[in-house]
């Protein structure tokens, strides 16, 4: 399966021109937002940790080593990116011991940063953003059309896709999740089954959006649209008024896309006939997505670029700043200035 197939159109034309992304780790530095005060005191031991070359469940496992716990005792809101420098918040169930010594998960892909008490474990999906600082080398593309073109995803966003990473290599994890589906089965592995579940409900509300952004409709509101804010799991129906919202423009309120389950979708009129459409594309895949006791969710269709800003250290090296909200892939930035000529690991790495 090509990037097409997995993703959907661009928006904004054709790339501005080729880069290299990840030449380094480096190139790719993912910062958590983890909007929580810690209280200095209680059960749980937080870390801040910085990560080279090394996937979050790695970490997690030498942490649990190093502190002679449980793997379960380790928490930590999201993965994040292998092939990357990484800085992200642990947490360790520590009932009634001191803290303990960690020197030996450290090393030269594993740095911890700073630590602290507090009351509360941290629950996965508690960040509420990632920050990146990106470096794209190799670049041969036009200045003021890449100027232009930037200028235009700061003012308006991007297409929310989930990005190939969520796919892995030649799409196997969505093959894997139709080949399940055509046969009404889940994977006894806990781990699969989240993987291909996800996976499956990822390739539909994608499927969603590129129908969206053919009709050049996925970053404007149409009567029957779900609409939400960024970062909330609320939601309500767009009527004729909603349509002119200035909040829209601002970027404060998108449209939404089916993240399928069981349970009635609540988007109305010609919004509920296109997301309709989708069942009669791979309906073994909703059939099965609906019996997995999932729910119907929504996900914003529209991607905010929050503080972008970018610099040339070099004639052909474009770094880039900007903050997305959690869950969603700076690739899909990316892809929307230049053709990307490698990608090193990335369809092996997760955002979240």
């Amino acid at each position: 399966m090509n990037s097409l197939e997995l993703l959907g159109p661009l928006a904004w034309g054709e790339p501005c021109g080729t880069a290299q992304l990840k030449a380094s780790a480096e190139d790719f530095q993912v910062d958590e937002v983890l909007d929580i005060a810690l209280s200095g005191s209680g059960e749980h031991l937080w870390l801040w940790v910085e990560k080279r070359l090394l996937n979050t469940e790695e970490a997690a496992r030498r942490l649990a080593k190093a502190a002679g716990v449980s793997l379960r005792n380790i928490s930590y809101a999201g993965l994040k990116d292998r092939q990357a420098l990484t800085r992200q918040w642990f947490s360790i169930h520590l009932p009634g011991k001191s803290d303990p010594q960690l020197s030996d998960a450290e090393g030269e892909d594993l740095r911890i940063l700073d630590r602290q008490r507090h009351s509360r474990k941290l629950q996965r999906g508690a960040h509420s953003a990632n920050g990146f600082t990106i470096r794209l080398t190799d670049l041969k593309a036009d200045r003021a059309a890449l100027e232009a073109r930037l200028q235009l995803i700061a003012a308006q966003g991007v297409p929310n896709y989930f990005g190939l990473q969520r796919f892995a290599e030649n799409g196997n994890n969505l093959l894997g999740a139709l080949e399940y589906a055509q046969r009404n089965e889940l994977p006894q592995q806990r781990n699969l089954r989240s993987r291909l579940l996800s996976t499956g409900r990822s390739a539909l509300f994608n499927r969603v959006l590129a129908q969206r952004v053919k009709n050049q409709t996925w970053n404007s509101a149409q009567v029957g649209d779900v609409l939400a804010f960024t970062g909330s799991r609320s939601f309500f129906i767009a009527g004729l008024d909603d349509c002119d919202d200035p909040r829209l423009a601002q970027l404060d309120v998108h449209p939404t896309g089916p993240l399928w389950g069981d349970g009635d979708m609540p988007s109305q009129g010609q919004t509920l006939q296109e997301e309709q459409h989708v069942a009669t594309i791979w309906p073994e895949l909703c059939v099965w997505l609906e019996r997995a006791n999932l729910k119907q969710e929504r996900r914003i269709l529209r991607l905010p670029v929050r503080d972008l800003s970018w610099s040339y250290p070099s004639n052909d090296c474009l770094q880039l700043h900007f903050i997305l909200p959690a869950g969603c892939f700076a690739t899909v930035v990316l892809r929307e200035l230049v053709d990307l000529l490698s990608v090193t690991e990335a369809v092996h790495a997760c955002e979240s």
